[in-house]
């Protein structure tokens, strides 16, 4: 027995992504990213499009980190 619901790909403030069934709207806090599909397919648009799962708070966080960490290094060297 194959799944026929088509899946929607949606996609948080974090630029989380995971999949939503397209008959329904997505939760609060979740905007429709614009891929629809089967199961499969949107899993492969998903690994596609979001390569780095950190949330992005934490990956701006980071960046911010290793940049005052170069900028520090430039002015002790």
């Amino acid at each position: 027995m194959s799944d026929a619901t088509v899946y929607q790909v949606v996609v948080n403030d974090e630029e989380q992504h995971a999949l939503w069934p397209a008959r329904t709207a997505p939760p609060v806090g979740w905007r429709v990213e614009g891929f629809r599909g089967s199961e499969e397919e949107c899993m492969a648009h998903v690994d596609r499009v979001w390569p780095d799962i950190r949330p992005l708070s934490l990956r701006r966080r980071l960046a911010d980190a290793a940049d005052t960490s170069a900028a520090s290094s430039a002015v002790d060297g």
